[in-house]
């Protein structure tokens, strides 16, 4: 990477948009003390980056004023106080939702105010208004349905409003406040069909014990429903303990991943920032028939503004960005993890050999990481499918390349797994082929490579005939991906167990089952296994018996190829957004170079192997990156256009 920070708008080229969400110290009933609050935290955030600041419900005066709302002073000073934040957010270059209470034509109104670049944009009033238990909104507000106008003081003010950025592709804001969330229907939703991205909510939620878990789950939820992003600002501790406690819960979520939360039950001011991606909240409603197809779309008034200001904070994403994006993060509970991954295979290993009425099931053992996954599997899939373990007939085939590391592996794993073990050296039947069609034997070109691979595969469809079985499939997603197979070679059985899981994830399942599962009998050699560089073995090992081949010299590093995988298929990212992705993610371990090297491989082989994948086997889809040309990825074989 390069030694200085890149701008700060390359995060936006790329559809990042800054979000904070702020639940500031107040003063209970002090509009003019929370007025300089509220104006030095939106300098700040504006500051470093932030383009969209929501504050809580009624934070220009504070939630729980209670009865003191009635009177006018009240009001005004809140309507005094507003003018004046929203001057000050003139040149800042960000949008800033306040809540505050709004007198219109007789009625008071608990609204949020949008600001932006010096005005008023519009109001939006509170739709639900909780009136039982510890909450008697009603006592002093009016639910938005009773608003008869459509401008307060020449503001366009409704539940109808969405504020679109002019200068910001994809920004799109609609608001609800606090109870609204808690509804069958959130108003939220309406906004969303009808284009809004970005989803704020002002809230004065009060803690009680359990709550704070189930809000968590409620923003996650409603921001997946919407394929949005949902930025959620409550009340903290200076409001009024007379009766409840308000802790201060911000919350940035986006289409069901929760990106960044406050510390609540604190006195002084908390911030919940983070970037989220228009992009890709655009590409997945592009995707999905069920938000495209959805009658329900109320009309809605548009408030265009423009952010403008020049764009401030360093270079970064304040979202999390993981290196290994199949890989489960740190704090996931890896055995139950494994344990599903390892039951999604099973189960469909297991389901396909009951409908065959299989007596037995074959699988090549090479030693290496995928046909060691394919084995554990097996292993399990026998279980469910009530066959005896002696029905895996599994086979070694040494041949040119083979060293004596992954075949002594290949032995001792079958040993201490308790599975019979054939081998069936194919030098011998290759050798005669080469001889039959021509070939140097001496000319390790694609052809002396390949003809291994179909020998094995011959050899392992022939042994399956003989056994009543099915040839059990062991190369993975990251394979399938670069077309790093021989076509009606490895690229062909009769189911093939790991299509869905990218070499990356395959080491990190060997890893658990290393040191939990198989600890006992297999442990050691399965660690062996993953400390074993990756190769194909289809070329002589050197003088010295130590393997020449390995993959990630030909193809790159798969980390690399796994992380390009996901952010193109998931996420339909293009080739500058990826790079600038793994410029970040592997910062300080991959150069720019380098990256750009390999992200033109992935790009070349993804498009020209799409043949391959067309005529792939049966798998089972384990996460949400899948390649089978019946389910998930439909690419024409012959594309002629360019990926990059």
């Amino acid at each position: 990477m390069p030694d200085q920070p890149l701008p700060a708008c390359l995060r936006e080229c790329h559809g990042f948009l800054r979000v904070a969400a702020v639940s500031p110290e107040l003063v209970l009933g002090d509009v003019a003390a929370n007025l300089v609050v509220l104006k030095r935290e939106t300098t700040a955030l504006a500051m470093s980056g932030a383009r969209l600041i929501v504050f809580p419900e009624l934070s220009l005066t504070g939630y729980s004023c209670a009865d003191l709302f009635h009177h006018a002073a009240l009001l005004n000073k809140a309507r005094q106080a507003l003018g004046e934040l929203a001057e000050s957010t003139a040149g800042l270059g960000c949008l800033v939702v306040v809540g505050l209470p709004l007198a219109v034509e007789s009625r008071l109104y608990n609204v949020a105010a949008v600001l932006a670049d010096g005005r008023v944009l519009g109001y939006v009033p509170k739709s639900f208004l909780p009136n039982s238990g510890e909450f008697y909104e009603r006592r002093w507000f009016s639910p938005a349905a009773t608003l008869t106008e459509t401008e307060a003081g020449g503001v366009p003010i409704g539940v109808d409003l969405l504020f679109r950025a002019t200068d910001l592709p994809g920004f799109v804001l609609g608001v609800e406040i606090c109870e609204d969330l808690w509804t069958v229907i959130p108003p939220s939703s309406h906004a969303a069909l009808a284009g809004a991205t970005v989803l704020a909510n002002p809230s004065a939620s009060d803690e009680v014990l359990g709550k704070a878990p189930y809000r968590r789950g409620l923003v996650g939820q409603q921001s997946a429903r919407c394929l949005a992003a949902y930025v959620y600002a409550g009340a903290g501790a200076g409001e009024s303990s007379s009766d409840v406690v308000y802790s201060g819960h911000g919350l940035v979520a986006e289409n069901g991943v929760l990106l960044a939360e406050t510390r609540r039950f604190s006195f002084d001011t908390q911030t919940a920032v983070a970037d989220v991606d228009l992009q890709r909240l655009q590409h997945e409603r592009l995707k999905s028939a069920a938000f495209r197809d959805d009658e329900a779309r109320p009309v809605f008034r548009k408030v265009s503004f423009a952010l403008g200001g020049q764009l401030k904070g360093g270079e970064g994403l304040l979202r999390p960005l993981p290196a290994l994006p199949f890989v489960p993060c740190a704090g996931a509970d890896r055995r139950a993890v494994c344990e599903e991954i390892f039951a999604i295979q099973a189960t469909g290993l297991a389901r396909r050999l009951r409908q065959t009425r299989s007596r037995s099931a074959v699988l090549g053992l090479s030693g290496g990481l995928d046909s060691t996954l394919a084995l554990l599997v097996l292993i399990e899939a026998l279980k469910l499918a009530g066959m005896p373990r002696s029905a895996a007939v599994i086979v070694t085939m040494p041949g040119f390349g083979t060293t004596a590391r992954t075949k002594g592996n290949a032995e001792k794993l079958a040993e201490a797994l308790g599975v019979s073990l054939r081998t069936i050296s194919i030098k011998a039947a290759v050798e005669q082929h080469f001889a039959d069609i021509g070939h140097p034997p001496g000319l390790h070109d694609i052809t002396y490579e390949n003809a291994q691979a179909r020998e094995r595969t011959q050899v392992l469809m022939d042994v399956a005939n003989q056994t009543g079985g099915l040839v059990i499939g062991t190369g993975d997603l990251s394979e399938a991906a670069l077309g790093w197979c021989t076509f009606n070679g490895d690229h062909m059985s009769m189911y093939h167990v790991n299509a869905g899981v990218p070499k990356t994830l395959v080491k990190y399942l060997i890893g658990w089952a290393a040191t939990e599962r198989h600890a006992a009998e297999a442990g050691e050699v399965l660690h062996d296994i993953i400390d074993t560089p990756i190769s194909p073995e289809l070329l002589p090992v050197g003088a010295d018996g130590q393997m020449e081949q390995k993959t990630e010299d030909t193809v790159g590093p798969y980390e690399l190829h796994d992380f390009f995988l996901f952010h193109f298929v998931r996420h339909g990212c293009p080739a500058e957004k990826i790079r600038y992705l793994a410029g970040l993610a592997f910062a300080g371990k991959h150069e720019v170079g380098v990256i750009e090297q390999w992200l033109a491989v992935f790009l070349r082989r993804f498009a020209q192997n799409q043949f391959k994948r067309s005529s792939m086997p049966d798998g089972p889809k384990v996460g949400s990156v899948a390649l089978s040309p019946r389910g998930d990825w439909r690419m024409p074989s012959d594309w002629g256009g360019a990926l990059e």
